[in-house]
């Protein structure tokens, strides 16, 4: 209970970030379900200064917390989205949250799912790049069933694929 209550207040003190990101149009991923699921969205992404904004507008999940990240594989055609592999992590740092200590590339903070099931989340990330060795273009969103907790390795024990959609330039 107490990494979910400290998760969601990274998730208040993420959210909502003003900057002047100017968008660069086209980087985004739409989210599709899994199997037996119905969650769907949209996740946009844009660069500058050094950072990446990430900008989501999820719907069908269950009220509460859930695990947020990109993973290896830009490839969802498996029913459970497991033909994404693991979380993308061109560096070998263990797993862990994006607003403290190591953590991998795709690393992202959680989505928070209100009463009706929708969440947003607008938050710049460092870890993140849209081009280069690191980039996150071709590879996949993952939006997992339950909260991260953040320490598990490899992957925060965030519980089944809800969702899948490849980062791609649009």
């Amino acid at each position: 209970m107490k990494t979910v209550l400290i998760a969601a207040a990274a998730i208040i003190a993420v959210t909502g970030c003003a900057s002047s990101f100017q968008s660069a149009p086209g980087i985004e991923a739409t989210l599709a379900p899994t199997q037996g699921n119905s969650t769907t969205g949209n996740v946009v992404f844009s660069e500058a200064g050094g950072k990446v904004r990430v900008q989501a507008n999820i719907t069908g999940l269950t009220p509460g917390v859930h695990g947020f990240h990109i993973h290896e594989k830009g490839d969802c055609s498996a029913a459970d989205a497991t033909s994404a592999g693991g979380h993308f992590n061109p560096t070998g740092a263990p797993h862990g949250s994006p607003s403290s200590g190591a953590h991998h590339v795709g690393d992202m903070p959680m989505l928070l799912a209100d009463e009706k099931g929708h969440a947003k989340l607008d938050t710049e990330l460092t870890s993140l790049a849209l081009q280069g060795p690191n980039s996150i273009v071709g590879r996949a969103v993952i939006v997992h069933a339950q909260a991260d907790d953040f320490q598990t390795q490899p992957a925060g024990n965030a519980g089944a694929r809800v969702a899948c959609g490849v980062v791609e330039a649009k």
